[in-house]
């Protein structure tokens, strides 16, 4: 059985929780507290020397780390998460390592400083730089799906998996999808299905 080392108000811990409850795949869930340094002990670094969550124990003890990453491995083996022609594939990792430069930094960086500063906080000098960011990769998500159900291809894919993740919390981090018409319809099209969870479930 898979250990996933996970923090359930994270997105990046999100992505690989909510595949596996899509998948019906039976894991065990290790809670790690990253605002308590959890992920800086010695113990844990030995199961990922980034000292990040979430980190996926495989069945033979060997771990697995970066969130697209496991994304990818529970995705690989036949499900219809990832496609199997390698032009696809490709459009999927395009949108998985856009998510990670043009996406993740900005929404999920802006959501936890509002989570986790208050107004007088150092950090907050950042926000504006992060809403831009962030709206600008919303911008592209809106044309992208005008004209699309989802990110790549007739079925959903670990590309709207990772891009779900924060997204559909982006009004935690300030951001407002009201003018995102087709960003919220596709949000509703993943939450709809059968399997999916909400991010503070386990």
């Amino acid at each position: 059985m898979y250990r996933l080392y996970d923090y359930l108000p994270s997105g990046n811990s999100y992505k690989p929780r909510l595949l596996l409850s899509l998948l019906g795949i039976e894991y065990e869930r290790i809670d790690v507290n990253i605002m308590k340094g959890e992920t800086r002990t010695p113990e844990f670094l030995a199961k990922n020397p980034n000292g990040r969550i979430p980190a996926l124990e495989l069945e033979d003890g060997e771990f697995l780390w970066e969130s697209n990453a496991i994304l990818y491995f529970l995705a690989s083996t036949g499900t219809p998460y990832l496609p199997a022609e390698p032009r696809l594939a490709a459009n999927v990792m395009q949108w998985m390592f856009f998510e990670q430069y043009s996406h993740e930094p900005f929404i999920a960086v802006a959501r936890f400083i509002l989570m986790h500063t208050d107004e007088n906080h150092p950090r907050r000098a950042e926000l504006k730089d992060k809403m831009k960011g962030g709206y600008a990769a919303l911008d592209v998500m809106e044309k992208h799906l005008h004209n699309r159900d989802y990110f790549v291809g007739d079925h959903v894919s670990i590309a709207d998996i990772a891009l779900y993740a924060y997204t559909h919390v982006a009004d935690q981090g300030g951001f407002d999808l009201a003018p995102y018409p087709a960003v919220r319809s596709w949000l509703a099209r993943v939450s709809d299905r059968p399997g999916h969870i909400l991010i503070t479930d386990h």
